[in-house]
């Protein structure tokens, strides 16, 4: 029958003009606006039906690298319990953190920035033109008070949610200055809107890794800390090009910005000695009584081809930070610097089952396990396994075994979810983890991902709409 309706409405788009079209693609825009706004308030919904316990259990979104935690929506949104994000996200088929943000845009929009979301349930605004907003509105710092954000609200509803990030920015940072949000420095220009926001930051962006081997790298400096960075990169990318560099321009002052990422030539140069050590250097003499300025961990995974003269590896492979493409000669390039230490991680066979008496796993079956599995093995979660926690997927107190085929990587949210709610799984297979939801949604995770079982969930009461 879809077949069929999918067959016959080719058919239809085949007698389309060039004006039928964009008619019927603008119709499909409108569709599919309409359903991210419906999205949103199910969300919302969602988060209604779920009210915390205790503040101690309100989702929150945690930080990396830091002590503190983040509130999933702004001051005067309501708080939401914990776990029931996880399988809001799971039924969407994203991750727990995806899913916190869809319901904290949702609660901001609804409770902060209410013309906003009129217009989106209208269909005005589209909706990710307003969940654009709601997280600058989250996020802002300081955080942005019930009148400030109602401020920005009023600006930015008053042009239909048209505001590109620099606008955003200005508005926000007008509503600090006029609410008084910031601790006030008597160096501070108070006609000076900007004086509360610094952009400055250095981020790389290591979700989006170009086939050639590369990242990029996006920083907002300070202008003295700009310029210097600027004459010192010219300076590097000019060295390269008098020692016979053929490369580009822009691609020498990318591999100076990587030197100073690995050295202090600036300070070397200064000195004769340094000047010496330098030319060393660039002639490949070996200096074992100089610090390593790159080590190297690899975790580089590629098949090896048996042949009478040994095993050849294949050309690509994958990197393991980040389930990455990797080519076998960047390996190469990177082992062929002499001033880069190289450790080679021991190869272990994943068919062999491992095991211990003990609770504690051992260094051997946790690089099996984390080898095998890659990641968090909860629905559709991508946290390294190296930063997860081994769960024994049935409990060492119920007779559990510490084998690899017993444990599996959990991240600590997902570990504790596990542990302190209805979600259960099992394993049907080396790395293969069916889960089951409180409300009776399937999933199986194993190395291919994350996918819905076609069994649908039993009937379970709702609670009544308030």
């Amino acid at each position: 029958m879809i077949e069929m309706l999918e067959r016959a409405a080719a058919e239809v788009d085949d007698d389309l003009s060039a004006a039928g079209l964009l008619a019927a693609i603008r119709a499909a825009r409108d569709v599919e606006n309409a359903a991210a706004a419906r999205q949103l308030d199910l969300a919302a919904r969602w988060a209604d039906l779920h009210p915390p316990k205790s503040i101690h259990s309100a989702a929150s979104f945690s930080v990396p690298g830091c002590e503190h935690e983040e509130p999933i929506a702004g001051p005067g949104t309501p708080l939401v319990a914990e776990f029931c994000v996880a399988e809001l996200g799971a039924v969407l088929g994203v991750s727990t953190t995806s899913a916190k943000r869809l319901v904290g845009h949702a609660l901001e929009l609804r409770h902060r920035l209410p013309r906003l979301w009129t217009g989106v349930q209208s269909g005005a605004v589209p909706a990710w033109r307003a969940r654009s907003v709601a997280e600058t509105t989250i996020h802002s710092s300081p955080p942005l008070t019930v009148e400030a954000a109602a401020f920005v609200d009023s600006q930015v509803a008053a042009v239909a949610g048209r505001v590109g990030p620099a606008q955003l920015d200005r508005l926000v940072a007008e509503a600090i200055q006029r609410y008084d949000l910031a601790d006030a420095d008597p160096t501070d220009d108070p006609e000076d809107g900007w004086q509360h926001v610094d952009p400055r930051h250095a981020t790389l962006h290591n979700e989006d890794v170009h086939y050639a081997g590369t990242m990029r790298f996006e920083a907002e400096l300070d202008i003295a800390d700009a310029l210097d960075l600027d004459r010192a990169l010219a300076h590097g990318a000019a060295t390269m090009k008098a020692l016979g560099s053929e490369a580009s321009l822009d691609v020498r002052r990318s591999a100076a910005l990587g030197d100073l990422a690995r050295t202090q030539t600036s300070l070397d140069l200064n000195t004769n000695e340094g000047g010496r050590v330098a030319r060393e250097e660039r002639a490949g003499v070996s200096r074992p009584d100089l610090p390593h300025a790159r080590e190297v961990v690899l975790h580089a995974h590629f098949n090896a081809s048996p042949t009478p003269d040994g095993p050849i590896l294949d050309a690509t492979g994958r990197l393991e930070e980040g389930q990455r493409l990797i080519l076998l000669d960047h390996v190469k390039d990177w082992c062929t610097d002499t001033r880069t230490k190289v450790t080679i991680r021991p190869v272990i066979d994943l068919n062999t089952e491992l095991t211990t008496p003990a609770y504690e796993p051992t260094t051997r079956i946790r690089e099996a396990v984390i080898l095998r599995d890659k990641t968090c093995v909860f629905p559709w979660c991508t946290r390294s396994a190296r930063r997860c926690d081994l769960d024994h997927v049935t409990p060492y107190d119920a007779g559990g075994p510490t084998s690899t085929s017993n444990l599996a990587p959990l991240c600590r949210t997902h570990h504790r979810l596990k542990t302190h709610s209805s979600w259960h799984y099992e394993t049907t297979a080396p790395g293969t983890y069916d889960w089951t939801s409180p409300h009776g949604h399937r999933f199986r995770r194993d190395r291919t991902g994350t996918r819905a079982l076609a069994d649908d969930p039993p009937d379970i009461p709702q609670p009544r709409r308030r």
